[in-house]
């Protein structure tokens, strides 16, 4: 079974900053002010904390998790994140995030095959998590809905990069 060991430094630093990845790039298909981005903000950070309550997690998603539950993982993250997204608008935002997503599950299906579907379904959660985070379209909460359109596409623009159907 494989877990963080089983890649280099930079392949790793990729793996951590994909979790971060799925949350951007729903959040930037449909920008939603500032409560929304923060409500998105913690649904993403919920669904990485949500995990350590699973019995049934993959070894490989724990590693993530206990990084993330680090100041030096989270840094790596996030110094790989203003790299990659320094002064990109939300398009671009989104499409490097979907790309990024697209090269992590290369990497998780050519290294972890045997959790490469956990991993990139988690993955996946995490953006519909983020999604349903926030209505789109209300004021003051009234009317909108809960899931855009363009999240919605960008939902299945990240199910296709992650290579899973339905």
């Amino acid at each position: 079974m494989s877990d963080k060991s089983s890649f280099t430094p930079d392949e790793w630093h990729q793996i951590l900053q994909s979790a971060m990845m799925s949350s951007m790039a729903v959040s930037a298909a449909d920008p939603s002010g500032l409560w929304g981005m923060l409500k998105e903000g913690f649904a993403g950070a919920g669904a990485l904390a949500g995990v350590e309550a699973k019995e049934n997690a993959s070894e490989l998603i724990r590693d993530i998790v206990a990084d993330y539950g680090t100041s030096e993982g989270r840094k790596i993250a996030r110094d790989g994140l203003k790299e990659k997204l320094s002064g990109a608008s939300p398009a671009d935002v989104k499409e490097k995030s979907i790309e990024a997503l697209r090269q992590t599950a290369l990497l998780l299906d050519t290294k972890s095959p045997d959790q490469s579907q956990a991993v990139k379904l988690w993955l996946r959660d995490i953006g519909e998590r983020v999604a349903e985070a926030s209505k789109e379209g209300s004021i003051l909460s009234f009317g909108g809905v809960r899931v855009s359109e363009a999240e919605k596409a960008t939902l299945n623009e990240i199910s296709d990069a992650l290579g899973l159907t339905g």
